[in-house]
């Protein structure tokens, strides 16, 4: 039987019937075509997961009854990665979170460099984030985790870099011209990756993240694109220091 795992971004308690995201509500009653009384598995992203029951199906509502939180194995990395990711357009950019989240990276930071082509006003930025926040979501539900990974608001580059603490971690820039490796670095506990949008990141992008203590990482001799790049940094760093 098939048990849809969702997301519900309120408080779940045993015995709370609670009212599902439209999306999902609309996937189980017009898609699957589940009846009352369904199973399902329920979680918020706190780091718990429920158990469930389908409690009605109407035709602009589809609740849920919270029946028990259940043991879950925690499988989120041991290497807590940042990702700063240049705003890419449209469907590469949700590729690029969506990818990432699976990838277990800890919180993701939307960035405005010199390259840069999307344009966000404040509420195109807030339509955006909601967008973003659904993606991570959606890419949580498919891959077990529990806790969803933090997404920041955008920011511009510099303002970002300028504020960063101890928590960063080991700094890393993707740059086709980079002293670094993967394999040679100690990486630690955390680690912060910076990633350019299109067109990949200036020469003043690199300036400004040199001087924020960001090192060059170099993926070997071809050039990838933005939605490629930053995902097999990802994977290497995670194979080699995190749990791949």
């Amino acid at each position: 039987m098939r048990i849809p795992r969702i997301y519900v971004p309120q408080a779940l308690r045993p015995g709370l019937e609670i009212e599902l995201p439209v999306q999902a509500g609309e996937h189980i009653a017009r898609v699957l075509r589940m009846e009352r009384g369904h199973p399902l598995r329920l979680f918020n992203g706190d780091g718990d997961e429920y158990t469930g029951e389908l409690a009605s199906l109407a035709k602009r509502s589809v609740t849920a009854r919270v029946l028990e939180a259940t043991p879950s194995a925690d499988i989120e990395s041991p290497l807590r990665i940042t990702l700063g990711q240049g705003i890419a357009r449209g469907e590469k950019m949700d590729w690029i979170l969506q990818k990432a989240t699976e990838l277990g990276v800890a919180r993701i930071v939307p960035l405005v460099t010199d390259r840069t082509e999307v344009k966000l006003d404040a509420e195109r930025a807030e339509r955006r984030m909601a967008h973003w926040e659904a993606v991570i979501a959606s890419a949580c539900e498919q891959c077990g985790r529990n806790r969803l990974p933090e997404l920041a608001e955008p920011m511009k580059l510099a303002d970002w870099a300028a504020r960063l603490g101890d928590e960063a971690g080991l700094r890393l820039a993707l740059d086709p011209q980079g002293d670094v490796r993967a394999r040679g670095l100690d990486v630690g506990a955390s680690a912060t990756l910076v990633v350019g949008p299109e067109g990949g990141l200036s020469e003043h992008d690199l300036a400004t993240l040199g001087q924020a203590g960001f090192r060059g990482l170099r993926l070997g001799p071809r050039i990838l694109r933005t939605e490629t790049a930053g995902l097999a940094a990802l994977a290497a760093l995670q194979a080699i220091h995190g749990d791949l």
